[in-house]
């Protein structure tokens, strides 16, 4: 679960609904020949299915009784952590093996500043190789991943920001992307006009929770919202 905080309420979004998002950025990107790649597809299921292991996570918000606030996906378990690629693979490789190799490489590389830590060990061997499985079915080469890769890593970027509302500048894969006043600027641009952002949310109070129930009681309560914004190159206006 992402969670925004806005004003006196915090904006409850899914991660299956941000890599949603991502993909709809990753689809306006008319820079690096992304409009005529000849793997856009499978690079689009990537961006857009790279989160779904969330899925059984984020039904319902998890709870600190240490806090009475709900956990994120930043400040959950390692084990929560860990255990949602496996579910993802599973779902995307039968589709598209090739696709399920950018997700595996996607999990290894954004948590890679955990690679040095005895708990993630077999997590790096494992996804590792599960992505070198999942690429030599698909008949394409390391080359080709290290090639496509950054579509997805930078579309992701671009959905986290705008999706947790980062205020500082962030940097990606030769790309800087920032938030501010609804919208992410993005620099070198990857649009050739300004893209409109929507994204389903769930608007809570801002205020310490009793119990899991109560947080859970309050989040089944509130109907979903659109959040709405813009994604443009640094320089567009």
């Amino acid at each position: 679960m992402i969670i925004r905080p806005q004003d006196n309420s915090l904006l409850f979004i899914t991660q299956p609904d941000h890599a949603r998002l991502a993909a709809d950025l990753l689809a306006h990107w008319t820079a690096d020949g992304f409009a005529t790649h000849p793997r856009r597809e499978a690079i689009l299921l990537a961006a857009r299915e790279h989160d779904n292991g969330w899925r059984e996570i984020d039904g319902t918000p998890l709870f600190s009784s240490a806090t009475g606030t709900a956990l994120d996906f930043m400040t959950v378990g390692d084990d929560v952590k860990q255990g949602v690629w496996s579910r993802a693979l599973d779902r995307v490789a039968p589709i598209s093996p090739y696709a399920a190799a950018l997700v595996a490489h996607h999990a290894v590389f954004v948590y890679d500043g955990q690679r040095q830590k005895p708990a993630w060990q077999r997590f790096f061997e494992e996804t590792a190789a599960r992505r070198d499985q999942e690429l030599a079915r698909s008949g394409h080469g390391d080359d080709e991943l290290q090639q496509d890769y950054p579509f997805v890593g930078v579309s992701d970027l671009l959905s986290l920001s705008f999706c947790s509302a980062w205020p500082d500048e962030r940097e990606r894969l030769g790309r800087r992307v920032r938030y501010a006043d609804g919208a992410i600027a993005v620099t070198p641009s990857l649009f050739s006009e300004i893209v409109p952002v929507r994204i389903r949310v769930r608007r809570l109070p801002n205020r310490r929770y009793a119990s899991a129930a109560d947080l859970r009681a309050a989040f089944d309560d509130t109907a979903p919202e659109i959040l709405e914004g813009q994604a443009r190159g640094a320089h567009d206006s």
